[in-house]
């Protein structure tokens, strides 16, 4: 009977240390890196770097599903959604005092402290005083040569967050 429990112990043991190690694998940072458009000029302040969380749902045949956030509140006041299309959502917010002359891009450097060589499907601007978060799906295609899909785009608690699905 002992040597049973045990077992059901380290068995129980061993499968969450597993799905921890999965949850684990599934999220994962992109980090933005920031391009003053005149980097020459001391005024204004641009942050150097912008970091989002995108995480994989669990695989399902046929397809993978990512969902993502970013929360800026160092940086900017409340998202709204600009625009938003087939292909891509715009959301907009004031900077804030610190950052509200800035004037630059960025897009996604390294993606879960890797490289990233890919098309910066998230990108940003800083222009008259605000900061502009797009996702943007075009000229993305999956593993059957499709545009991946933005199935969600939302502000909450005053934070972009998006989901988007493609195919494999």
């Amino acid at each position: 009977m002992f040597r049973k429990v045990t077992f059901l112990m380290g068995l129980a043991i061993a499968q969450t240390a597993i799905l921890n190690f999965a949850n684990t694998a599934l999220a994962g940072s992109v980090t933005l890196k920031v391009y003053p458009l005149n980097p020459q000029d001391a005024f204004p302040i641009c942050p150097t770097e912008i970091t989002v969380t995108e995480q994989s749902r669990p695989y399902y045949e046929g397809g993978y599903t990512i969902d993502g956030k970013a929360q800026m509140g160092w940086l900017t006041r409340e998202f709204k959604i600009a625009s938003t299309d087939q292909f891509s959502v715009i959301w907009v917010a004031k900077l804030q005092q610190k950052y509200r002359n800035c004037v630059a891009s960025a897009g996604i450097a390294t993606k879960n402290n890797e490289p990233f060589q890919s098309h910066s499907y998230i990108r940003m601007r800083f222009t008259k005083g605000n900061a502009y978060l797009i996702l943007d799906m075009t000229g993305m295609y999956d593993a059957n040569r499709l545009t991946p899909v933005i199935l969600k785009n939302e502000v909450k608690d005053g934070n972009p967050t998006w989901t988007w699905a493609g195919t494999d």
